[in-house]
This record gives C-alpha cells, structure tokens and sequence, in this order.
C-alpha cells in the first residue's frame, strides 16, 4: 500500500528493554528501497487457498500489480520479525473479514511465484515464495474486505482450471 511516497510495513515484534515494552508497530521504506528490496531477494507470502463446504474455491480479482487483473487466491507478505502464524492470522483478517488461527488450515507446501513486473510497474521482476494453507470457511462474499481485490467469486475446480482468467499460480493449488 503506498502512501505519500511510502510504502508501509508492519513489523510485529516487542522489544524488552529496562523492563519496558516497547511496540514497533511500521517501518517505512521509499519506493526506491522497497522496489530495491523486490529486486534482490525473494519475498515470503502466505496465500490462502478458501474452499466452502460446496468445494468450490474462493478467488479475488486483483487490483495491484502482480497479477494485476487476474482472478487470485488471497494472501499476503510475511512481514519482518513477523512468525507464520501471527502472519496466517493477521492475513485472514485483513483478507477475510475475520481472524483465523493457523491450526484450522492444511499446509500445501511452499511455491515459487515468478511475475515480470512487481508493484511499481513492468520495470522490476517479482519472485514470491509463497506458503499454501487450505482451509474450509463459508461465509458470505459481499462483505469481504475490496483492498487488494476488486469483487470475490466462488469456483469450482473446473471453472478455475478452465478459465484463462485465473492467474497460473493460483491453478497450481487445485492440480
């Protein structure tokens, strides 16, 4: 999300200092740094592969770069200092409307993600390593949170290998 030149990463971690707890909640890259940043390493995601009682899977058509106007599964970065599991819950919440716990979702294993563009445009490459979690929830799509996606859709397994419109990485957690 950039703001003002900004882009903000929320690090989650206490730091324990002459009996002080103190909460660094952000820490602000430039543009240049982070673009900087998706340039040399790989960048850690959790994507969460949704299935409602009726199997089908719950894809989000995406706003932002990459995959920018693809149907996707939702997901997010691992921030720094941030566990897996803090980050799975954070994630579902701003994902999903609601706050998960890890332990309700079966990990499909970790993927490479590679995309020719990243956030900033087509100038910069992308490459996520991107941990799968299935899990099985039923609720009503209308109220999803719209940041990262415009409008949501249930699918089944067949309307999302069949459709072009579904990203290649999101098809790979259903083959």
């Amino acid at each position: 999300m950039l703001t003002s030149g900004l882009l903000r990463i929320r690090i989650s971690f206490a730091v324990s200092v002459l009996n002080l707890k103190v909460q660094v909640k952000f820490m602000y890259l430039s543009d240049e740094a982070f673009e900087s940043v998706i340039s040399s390493v790989p960048l850690v995601s959790v994507d969460l592969i949704v299935r409602n009682t009726q199997g089908e899977y719950l894809l989000g058509l995406r706003q932002n770069r990459p995959a920018q106007g693809y149907w996707f599964v939702p997901g997010g970065r691992i921030q720094k200092n941030e566990p897996i599991v803090q980050a799975f819950s954070r994630l579902t919440q701003q994902e999903l409307g609601r706050t998960l716990t890890i332990d309700v979702a079966k990990p499909l294993g970790a993927f490479d993600h590679f995309y020719t563009d990243c956030v900033f445009g087509e100038q910069t490459s992308t490459h996520y390593v991107a941990l799968g979690y299935e899990l099985q929830v039923d609720f009503d799509i209308m109220h999803l949170p719209r940041e990262q996606h415009g409008q949501y859709q249930w699918f089944s397994a067949g309307q999302l290998l069949a459709s072009d419109a579904v990203h290649k990485h999101t098809k790979w957690y259903v083959r």
